[in-house]
């Protein structure tokens, strides 16, 4: 007996596919509202969702990174109108089962439901005979997770694997995290830094040579292809493969034969490929500078990373996990974390991603020396300052206005910038001393320090409680 969830503000929609549902003895539930929806999947071990596109409060589409992110996610079977072709994609895209058309038969209905069944009891049956240890990767976000599942499934496979991501979203360890679950484990994971292979040694490199091949060739050399022979070929950064090395790279993907350099016979290697790069390779075909077999041959599976700015409910996991590798491996004391702290790394855009928070976290601890606590003041300068000047931006808007009322004056920008420099070095002064057009700023870097605490506010401003609140009417600011 399965478990459905149907989320279709069609009262008669509904009431047919549960029909069909209760008579196969199923068991069977409704939610006419995205909200609705949520809060039953997230109570409830689903196996089969029907998720209509339009609803009420939103797009289904919009949903199901969280629905793909539960520890055991459903088969999803979107419900979407005819001559809605984009739908269609993007349930696809998602990760979906399938999609049906409205209005549908009963019969095409009840197929669709059937081979989601058998195809989720297939899966369950070898997730319970093949478990994936995946504790290398630190995340609770929805994101992270999808990535994660995608990951267990390249692990169980011998398939090609695509991994994108930023810079330092770490691409590599999930490269790793692949090989060390795969049947491939017990040989070797050699790496390939393509955006390093220079043209002359690039064949010697990748395939070896024979002694005497070239000057300094003194002895035969194993090339890094037939160091993954049995093992894994990890090939960093492949969009910097130079043009003339994809071809040659494309007949050992494809035949798993090469020719060292000065060999007369021709050698083999069967490794399995898993290529990683922050590049749009989709964009650079276009351009011809990625060869379009090259792509296919390397996009058996794809796994796309996302940016820390988009996964910041995982920067608090992942800073205890740094600490305690840290603790382990270089005798740094852990810290207890301030709240100001996390407020701050969550404000951060994070352009160097997963790699940045670690340099940045250890640079803090060396900072905070034996303190206990990591505060915000322990992080450097340069970061706390760019979270000011963002913050400040969103919490004033991009045009400040006189008290009069007209255009925007630049003056206030350049007292906002001189006031940053050393922001974050003293306390604020009363507010006597500011004057004009800058109360704004004051006001806003203020709520921002003391959290919008009234007490903190009107002793460290000096101010009272009605002057205050007639301040903050006056320039549309909030707690």
């Amino acid at each position: 007996m399965s478990q459905m969830l149907i989320i279709d503000d069609n009262i008669e929609a509904c009431e047919t596919i549960e029909s069909l549902i209760t008579r196969q003895s199923h068991l069977c539930d409704m939610a006419h509202t995205l909200k609705g929806g949520l809060e039953r999947l997230n109570g409830n071990g689903y196996d089969v969702v029907f998720l209509d596109v339009h609803l009420p409060d939103g797009n289904g589409l919009e949903i199901l990174p969280q629905i793909m992110a539960l520890p055991n996610p459903p088969e999803v079977i979107i419900l979407t109108g005819k001559g809605d072709p984009d739908g269609a994609e993007l349930a696809i895209k998602g990760g979906v089962w399938d999609y049906i058309l409205k209005p549908s038969s009963v019969r095409e209905i009840t197929l669709t439901l059937n081979r989601a069944l058998k195809y989720r009891q297939e899966k369950n049956a070898r997730t319970e005979q093949q478990s994936v240890d995946l504790s290398s990767v630190v995340g609770v976000s929805p994101g992270i997770k999808t990535s994660l599942q995608l990951t267990a499934k390249a692990a169980r496979s011998d398939a090609n694997v695509l991994i994108t991501g930023e810079t330092g979203t770490g691409k590599e360890l999930f490269a790793r995290t692949i090989h060390k679950n795969s049947r491939r484990a017990a040989q070797k994971f050699v790496v390939i830094d393509c955006a390093s292979l220079t043209e002359s040694l690039v064949e010697s490199t990748l395939f070896g040579h024979r002694k005497g091949a070239f000057t300094g060739a003194q002895s035969d050399q194993l090339g890094l292809v037939k160091l993954a022979d049995g093992g894994t070929l990890f090939l960093d950064e492949v969009g910097e493969m130079p043009l003339s090395l994809q071809k040659v790279f494309l007949r050992v993907l494809q035949e798993r034969h090469f020719r060292p350099v000065g060999a007369a016979q021709e050698d083999t290697s069967n490794f399995r490929l898993i290529a990683a790069t922050n590049r749009d390779l989709d964009m650079m075909v276009e351009q011809g500078n990625f060869r379009s077999d090259l792509l296919f041959r390397i996009n058996t599976m794809h796994i796309r990373l996302p940016p820390l700015r988009k996964r910041i409910e995982d920067i608090k996991p992942l800073i205890v996990a740094r600490m305690e590798y840290l603790q382990n491996n270089y005798g740094m004391a852990p810290k207890i974390l301030a709240d100001d702290l996390l407020t701050t790394l969550n404000s951060y855009e994070w352009p160097g991603n997963v790699r940045e928070l670690f340099n940045i976290l250890e640079r803090a601890m060396v900072n905070a020396d034996e303190d206990n606590t990591l505060y915000s003041f322990h992080l450097s300068r340069e970061l706390r300052i760019q979270v000011a000047k963002a913050q400040i931006k969103q919490m004033t808007g991009s045009e400040v206005t006189s008290n009069e009322g007209g255009p925007a004056n630049d003056g206030v920008r350049k007292i906002g910038h001189e006031i940053y420099k050393d922001i974050f070095d003293r306390s604020l002064p009363p507010l006597k001393e500011f004057k004009g057009m800058t109360e704004k700023i004051y006001l806003s870097e203020l709520i921002r320090q003391c959290n919008g605490d009234i007490s903190a506010i009107l002793d460290k401003s000096e101010l009272s409680r009605s002057h205050f609140y007639s301040l903050l009417k006056k320039y549309g600011l909030s707690l």
